[in-house]
């Protein structure tokens, strides 16, 4: 089939996308035979389990292997309102059954090894996959060494939880829950490009919020490897004013630029910047980090000191080894790493392979948006919407030159809008049915 620009926008995650895509799933679960191309994905989050939705629906003849090692989705974008206390860990994981009806192959492993010149995949399990085309959606890797003393061991009591799951991000509130009134909150931001550019802002603004409620003579203290707030600077600054006294002798957020985590001790409790040690009664470090380890097993980091990946911004395939596309946080782009792009840079991967595979060219004007909403933790929430255009003289996709569309301030209706996109866009990178029972709260 061939699909037109037009109502390949409509699949952008809305309440008109949701309702556009959300009955697709038993459509998308046709099988075919043999014959068809032999896509592997890896790493089914928000770009490649979107990719893998699509591909099958755009291009079912399509034989789509799916290699993924968590048993179920957990979300970082609304991560934080775990922090807060406004949701658990169970109203952030989602199930993988409908998209198991969708692929040919849905394998529970994880990947140790590459070959791009025999074109293989082959997982801890034991098992080996040929492909024609690979997605890597792997995400991003922490780099611990980077931060002296982030050993294995210091991991079981600091975390990062910048990869939401129990062990992370749940473990991390009941060490808020644990600390005492008055004790101090030690978190981290590291130097941009990162995944998630305003969450580390809003993470301080969630636990600032539970503090007040529960531990109002508590502090969060901010070390911002970056010389500023790195995102939605304006809207992050009001917040912490308006709820938090930012700015006054009795802030409850200390916010430190240029402070980037050099060392870690758990021991002692305490991180050490180039300027000073702070001592903290529950620290969370956010290391370095670049693109997944699978593309450094691919061969395809090569930007950015070769932490990141770049890409044909037309196919999302890798600029040094052909028949290999990288999706979401691992690719170097003008976009931010965010959810949101990852699900929309899946679909339109999954637009161009299906194009490939019938013989016809990609897009060769594509649209990225991006949507990203920041919670307070008070009950209201910000966004910014930005929209991604082709320039054909840069060969690559660019902002717009005027405003983006930012909020002029928070307000509890976005808070609304931001529980709905979240929704919405699980929804459409899971194939879940539109009576999927949600427990997640804004």
């Amino acid at each position: 089939m061939t699909l037109n620009r037009r109502d390949f926008i409509k699949t952008s995650v809305g309440a008109a996308g949701l309702a556009a895509t959300a009955g697709l799933a038993g459509c998308a679960t046709t099988r075919s035979g043999s014959s068809g191309p032999k896509v592997v994905v890896v790493g089914a989050g928000f770009g490649g389990a979107t990719f893998s939705r699509y591909i099958k629906l755009w291009a079912p003849q399509a034989q789509v292997t799916l290699i993924e090692p968590n048993a179920h989705f957990t979300s970082c974008p609304f991560s934080n309102t775990v922090l807060a206390g406004i949701n658990k860990m169970e109203d952030i994981s989602l199930p993988y059954d409908y998209l198991k009806k969708i692929v040919d192959n849905f394998v529970p492993d994880t990947v140790t090894a590459i070959d791009t010149t025999k074109q293989t995949v082959t997982t801890a399990g034991g098992k080996t996959f040929a492909y024609d085309k690979l997605v890597l959606a792997g995400g991003i890797e922490l780099l611990f060494d980077k931060v002296q003393g982030y050993d294995a061991e210091t991991r079981k009591t600091i975390k990062h939880a910048w990869k939401a799951s129990a062990d992370q991000t749940g473990v991390l509130r009941q060490q808020l829950e644990a600390m005492p009134d008055g004790g101090t909150f030690v978190m981290s931001v590291p130097m941009s490009p990162y995944r998630c550019p305003p969450g580390p802002y809003e993470r301080a603004c969630m636990v600032a919020s539970y503090f007040k409620r529960a531990k109002p003579k508590s502090k969060v203290i901010v070390l911002d490897g970056n010389p500023d707030i790195a995102s939605k600077k304006g809207l992050f600054l009001a917040a912490w004013k308006k709820h938090f006294g930012y700015g006054t002798d009795n802030s409850m957020i200390d916010y430190r630029p240029n402070n980037m985590p050099r060392a870690v001790d758990a021991k002692a409790m305490k991180v050490s910047t180039e300027f000073d040690d702070v001592k903290g009664d529950v620290i969370n470090v956010v290391p370095p980090m670049r693109a997944a380890a699978v593309c450094g097993m691919a061969g395809v980091r090569d930007g950015n000191n070769g932490n990141w990946c770049t890409i044909d911004y037309l196919t999302f395939e890798s600029k040094v080894v052909k028949n290999v596309h990288i999706l979401g946080d691992s690719a170097l782009t003008n976009f931010p790493k965010s959810g949101s792009v990852a699900n929309n840079t899946g679909k339109m991967c999954a637009y161009a392979l299906s194009e490939q595979f019938a013989g016809r060219p990609a897009d060769p004007a594509p649209v990225v948006t991006n949507t990203c909403y920041s919670g307070t933790g008070m009950g209201t929430a910000f966004h910014v919407a930005t929209v991604f255009r082709w320039n054909d003289e840069k060969k690559s996709l660019v902002p717009p030159k005027d405003a983006n569309g930012v909020s002029a301030e928070e307000s509890e209706i976005e808070m609304a809008y931001m529980e709905s996109w979240a929704k919405n866009v699980w929804a459409d990178t899971l194939g879940l049915p539109v009576n999927y029972a949600y427990t997640a709260k804004g």
